[in-house]
């Protein structure tokens, strides 16, 4: 168990730094982590540029905000609308939609154009309004249980959320 603790750890760092490499000029990278009750992390890493300009939604299209994936990094077995994810390091997308956002977890972690072939999980989202819009793009973890983190989205005055459940 602590091999793999470190090799997780190892394979994170290396992703890290090729990350770092892509951050957009225009923007930061920021991060979120979740704790689960034994101690397993969770954490997203993404581009939090402002709200406005070239990071623009597109009703159905890959959204990545700040311009670059974000970026999920599992320290354990998860579930995300009921499919299994391996511990690892994966990209993620939204879909943004008039009614309902995507998640997508996808298996590529390398720079390049994003490949639906490599999507692991897409999960719906649920969204609603927020009262003060956020002036930058913004991810939230919130430990709801002992197995239970949701990662949180803000744009603009759009929230939407997903449930990931350790296995």
């Amino acid at each position: 168990m602590r091999t793999l603790a470190i090799c997780l750890a190892l394979v994170s760092q290396l992703t890290l730094r090729g990350v770092s490499q892509q951050a957009p000029s225009t923007g930061q990278r920021a991060e979120t982590v979740c704790t689960f009750d034994d101690g397993k992390q969770l954490k997203v890493e993404y581009g939090n540029s402002t709200a406005k300009g070239s990071d623009k939604l597109h009703d159905g299209k890959i959204w990545e905000p700040g311009g670059s994936p974000m970026f999920l990094f599992a320290e354990t077995a998860l579930t995300l609308n009921g499919s299994d994810i391996p511990p690892g390091a994966y990209s993620l997308y939204v879909i943004p939609a008039k009614r309902a956002w995507t998640l997508v977890v996808n298996k590529n972690t390398a720079a390049g154009a994003y490949d639906q072939k490599q999507d692991l999980v897409r999960a719906p989202m649920g969204i609603g309004q927020v009262d003060s819009p956020a002036a930058q793009v913004q991810a939230a973890f919130d430990h709801i249980g002992q197995k239970q983190c949701n990662l949180r989205l803000y744009y603009a005055t759009t929230g939407a959320w997903a449930e990931f459940h350790e296995k």
